[in-house]
């Protein structure tokens, strides 16, 4: 059986509340509790570095739900990284810069809300141009890569704040796990 770490990303300010967020993290561990283990973490909550290092031992995929803000993570969903991203468990001196991820055997996903419309991706005429949705996470992907991990497909919702169509993003985490987790 899979054990999966799911990650809630999300930090609430006056303007975001994080329900979206929470409500996308509930949907991902009610459909992964289904066939796998799951454990979770919920950043804004606080956490413990040692527990959350043996959660990542322990995960054979990691999910992070998350919005992007400003074309990023959160402030504090970075912190949560910076602290638990440790060397000698995550990735040691190699001589080659990037190489030397100790995450080899794990997967690593993203769970995305943006307020950008889907529209802009994967369109010269449009603010990313050209570039594709992963292709705007570029960095984060690399995050991963350096420390070993794979990735599976991006899940991602988009013009969150204007079409919020929260029964329709539950239908497409279903149909998401379907087609990445199929055994």
């Amino acid at each position: 059986m899979k054990h999966i770490l799911l990650i809630n990303g999300h930090e609430a300010y006056n303007k975001s509340k994080g329900e979206l967020n929470h409500t996308l993290f509930q949907e991902w561990h009610k459909v992964l509790s289904s066939k796998y283990e799951v454990n979770t973490t919920i950043v804004d909550e606080g956490y413990n570095v040692d527990d959350e290092l043996e959660k990542w031992k322990w995960a054979d995929v990691v999910i992070m739900q998350t919005p992007i803000y400003w074309f990023s993570i959160p402030g504090k969903f970075k912190g949560y990284i910076d602290r638990v991203f440790m060397d000698n468990i995550f990735f040691t001196g190699s001589t080659r810069y990037g190489h030397g991820g100790l995450l080899t055997e794990k997967q690593y996903m993203f769970s995305l809300t943006w307020n950008a419309p889907a529209s802009i991706f994967n369109n010269y005429d449009a603010f990313y141009e050209g570039n594709s949705l992963d292709e705007a996470i570029y960095h984060l992907h690399k995050m991963n890569q350096y420390v070993g991990m794979n990735p599976l497909p991006t899940f991602s919702v988009h013009d969150v704040v204007k079409s919020t169509d929260v029964p329709q993003y539950k239908n497409q985490i279903k149909n998401h796990f379907n087609e990445v987790f199929e055994d």
